[in-house]
């Protein structure tokens, strides 16, 4: 199963050290492979240093795209995830 969605990053807020690891730490709890995907770069949402080069600043687009047995729910968790980082 595959699922994806995009999701806008607050303003003023960024997925750099700690926004990162903690996004990190919700995508290993799910067994699908999580693919992020901002400004033409697309990263596993499962690796940290991955995460911090995508540079993904407040304000920024990003596609969250999922593939296995809990896609949904993990695209549907990390939507949320990024929108409460305000």
């Amino acid at each position: 199963m595959r699922s994806e969605a995009v999701v806008t990053v607050p303003p003023g807020v960024g997925l750099h050290a700690r926004p990162a690891a903690l996004f990190v730490q919700r995508a290993a709890g799910f067994q699908s492979a999580i693919r992020l995907q901002a400004s033409g770069r697309e990263v596993d949402g499962k690796s940290i240093l991955a995460l911090l080069q995508l540079g993904a600043g407040g304000g920024a687009e990003l596609t969250i795209a999922a593939e296995g047995d809990d896609a949904e729910a993990a695209v549907s968790g990390l939507v949320e995830f990024i929108r409460n980082l305000a």
